[in-house]
């Protein structure tokens, strides 16, 4: 199998330094044709994953973050090249709801596999997104994040706190399954997959194969209520809370009073008052792990952190580079 490689230097927190030698060391001696290209700046991933597809790549293999899976998935949806994640970021949504373990070596075994599945992706105003699109707090919370100077979790976590302060809910029409709804909602999230990145289940039992968006209104609640929200992100409880509503649609539209803020899985923009959010069924050939695991409340959350750490040790013990 024909690849191009596609690394991100500066993704995530860790050297990409040895990391195409190592990939090509991997699949190499299994058949695979490795060539290798590098991002120097934003959009560069989606430049090069179209040159592949024109090239006659069978695969393209981005090690990057979300921006990097996103930016190389927007090329190859709608063609019959396949897409394959070796996870580089601090969240990776799509892999994570994918099944892909979040390390490389972990991921690679993942590609060997060759298990091509052809997945759904959405597009909202016509902007392709892969996981998760939102208006609302998590929109808010995302262009606050941008602005800041610091990356990581703790980043993150300040703030979400910071703009939970002074957050004042909309209003939004959410035209759905040929019904009208009007809700003054603390978020509205479209989701093609389960999660934000990070294990954080905004939608847990939605599905990248099944040709339908899941829904999440989170109305608004006190402090409290609101608190216990996060929790149950964490824990896969969220369709279970009183302030949920969950609706599974092929599209919808939404409109709001004004422009504003939105995120497209996680990168902040501004749109205008009428939002078209499309699914398209199939249409993104994705690598992911031949075993498939069921979503289980609480047991699943606590798979994946156990995932993770069992990921992080090995990169400690037996480091891939």
């Amino acid at each position: 199998m024909k690849a191009l490689l596609i690394i991100n230097p500066i993704s995530g927190t860790s050297s990409k330094e040895g990391l195409d030698r190592f990939v090509m060391d991997t699949l190499s001696p299994l058949g695979w044709e490795i060539d290798v290209a590098f991002t120097k700046g934003h959009g560069d991933a989606t430049r090069l994953a179209k040159e592949a597809v024109s090239a006659g790549y069978e695969a393209v293999l981005a090690a990057g973050g979300d921006g990097t899976i996103n930016e190389s998935a927007a090329a190859l949806r709608d063609t019959d090249v396949t897409l394959g994640i070796i996870p580089c970021g601090s969240g990776n949504g799509l892999a994570r709801h994918a099944g892909i373990p979040v390390g490389i070596r972990e991921g690679l075994e993942v590609i060997t596999e060759k298990n091509s599945v052809p997945a759904d992706y959405m597009t909202v105003n016509d902007i392709p997104c892969f996981c998760t699109f939102g208006v609302g707090f998590d929109a808010a919370v995302s262009a606050a994040f941008a602005r800041q100077k610091r990356r990581g979790k703790l980043t993150y976590i300040k703030s979400t706190f910071e703009t939970y302060r002074n957050y004042e809910p909309e209003l939004y029409t959410i035209e759905i399954n040929g019904k009208v709804l009007s809700e003054k909602a603390f978020l509205v999230a479209v989701c093609n997959a389960s999660q934000y990145g990070n294990n954080a289940y905004i939608a847990p039992h939605a599905s990248i194969t099944d040709g339908l968006l899941d829904v999440t209104v989170i109305h608004n609640g006190n402090t409290l209520t609101t608190a216990l929200v996060g929790v149950d992100l964490l824990t896969g409880m969220l369709e279970k809370n009183a302030l949920i509503d969950t609706i599974r649609t092929p599209e919808l539209k939404i409109t709001r009073n004004k422009p504003g803020a939105v995120h497209l899985d996680g990168e902040p923009m501004e749109l205008g008052t009428d939002i078209h959010i499309k699914c398209h069924p199939g249409r993104l050939k994705l690598f992911m792990p031949v075993k498939q695991q069921q979503f289980t409340p609480i047991l699943t959350p606590l798979a994946a952190l156990i995932s993770d750490l069992r990921v992080t040790i090995n990169k400690i013990v037996n480091p891939p580079m």
